[in-house]
């Protein structure tokens, strides 16, 4: 299994929004999760210039997909339903 792409926008907007309690996730991530997931930090994704709005910040790519208004909470759970579907694909 490749490891899922975290990526989390580090921009202005996305910093003061609440990207650096995310960025947390690079130092503490859940130990069923460590070995999974490769956590990188993007100077400025765009998204908010992009139609997606300032207000809907801050911005992080989870293998691509545009997670609005992230919080921990919601990537822990998208990466964790990442997990799940690979596996059923599996079965």
């Amino acid at each position: 299994m490749e490891k899922i792409q975290v990526k989390i926008c580090a921009g202005t907007a996305c910093f003061v929004m609440g990207a650096p309690q995310i960025q947390a996730l690079e130092f503490s991530t859940p130990e069923d999760l460590a070995d999974k997931i490769e956590v990188t930090e993007v100077r400025c994704m765009n998204h908010c210039s992009q139609g997606k709005g300032y207000n809907k910040g801050p911005f992080v790519e989870v293998n691509g997909e545009v997670i609005e208004e992230a919080t921990m909470e919601k990537v822990i759970t998208k990466i964790r339903d990442l997990i799940a579907k690979e596996e059923e694909e599996k079965c």
